[in-house]
């Protein structure tokens, strides 16, 4: 044994604090965005079946949720709207009295330090469930932008911090900043879902906003999971038309492209831990088979390290008391 040369790696790990003192990645309560399901009517709170925790929410049920939000430190939130109404070109989604708009006023009159990002898009607002408009059974890119503009203009008006379009329309980013800065919002940043991928991973959040497609899929226009550079080609082409945060969807499955965009560009990458793995982690805590806040952390902790600096989550709430603890 004398004889043996090796490095002696275990001495940065001999307690708690030697650890904590060499530690590269740490998670923080500002890291994290908290989406929000926000439904028209009153009194509603409905839990989602396949989202243990997560509720579609109506305004008068909006407060208690926020003060749960702002004493946790939490600092941004995600809307997600439920409307009561829905037709072919998703009009709910760009009305001045849209559920988005009106809980963005909420929000910004009770908590205005909460920074409130909108998600921007058709499909929970469209009677097919697609994100943009339909001709002959299909998904036409160019006459999608328009209503997409509109409906940033109208979220910007309103209130909200940022826009953050999740369509995956070709010249989506283009058409926002067009319409924001034309209608004097030019200071209002685009926080654009730039690599997201056709997932199977998005089918609890399907149930949670009502946003299943009636017919067909969306692989015209999300990203096929098995492609890489297209995600830098895609990205480019937000960062060139002048987007200001790119997100990666889903993340854990692809932690390698959230790398992969955190080296390519110097702009903020956000992961979204999409709905499915949210709930899978769910399964697996209330059977027993994991524990939740050390699968939680990790998980989190790993988007971190891949490059990511700011991760939309569902456990937002939960990993904020963990942190706390």
């Amino acid at each position: 044994m004398k004889e043996l040369q090796f490095k002696r790696h275990r001495r940065l790990r001999s307690s708690a604090n030697m650890r904590a003192l060499v530690r590269e990645t740490h998670l923080h309560v500002e890291d994290f965005i908290y989406p929000i399901f926000v439904a028209e009517g009153e009194n509603i709170k409905n839990p989602i079946a396949s989202m243990p925790g997560i509720y579609q929410l109506s305004l008068d049920q909006l407060k208690v949720e926020m003060d749960e939000v702002v004493e946790l430190g939490i600092k941004s939130v995600l809307l997600f709207g439920i409307p009561l109404h829905k037709d072919a070109e998703g009009s709910g989604a760009f009305h001045n009295h849209g559920i988005v708009q009106e809980a963005t006023r909420f929000i910004k009159k009770n908590y205005p330090e909460i920074i409130i990002i909108a998600d921007t898009c058709l499909c929970e607002y469209t009677d097919h469930g697609h994100c943009g408009v339909i001709e002959d059974g299909k998904i036409l890119n160019d006459p999608s932008l328009d209503l997409l503009a509109k409906t940033a203009v109208s979220q910007a008006e309103a209130g909200a911090d940022i826009i953050a379009p999740s369509n995956m329309m070709d010249g989506f980013v283009a058409a926002i900043r067009k319409g924001l800065d034309e209608a004097g919002f030019a200071d209002i940043p685009i926080m654009s879902y730039a690599v997201k991928y056709s997932s199977a991973f998005y089918g609890p959040f399907r149930d949670a906003a009502g946003s299943a497609p009636q017919f067909g899929d969306r692989k015209t226009y999300q990203m096929d999971p098995a492609n890489r550079l297209e995600a830098f080609r895609e990205a480019q082409s937000d960062v060139d038309e002048g987007a200001d945060f790119l997100i990666v969807k889903p993340t854990l499955s692809y932690l390698d492209i959230v790398r992969d965009v955190k080296n390519e560009f110097n702009l903020p990458v956000v992961a979204y831990n999409v709905s499915g793995e949210y709930s899978m982690v769910k399964a697996a805590a209330q059977n027993g088979w994991i524990d939740e806040k050390s699968i939680v952390l990790e998980m989190l902790t790993s988007m971190k390290r891949a490059g990511s600096d700011l991760i939309i989550t569902y456990f937002a709430k939960d990993a904020a008391k963990w942190i706390a603890e």
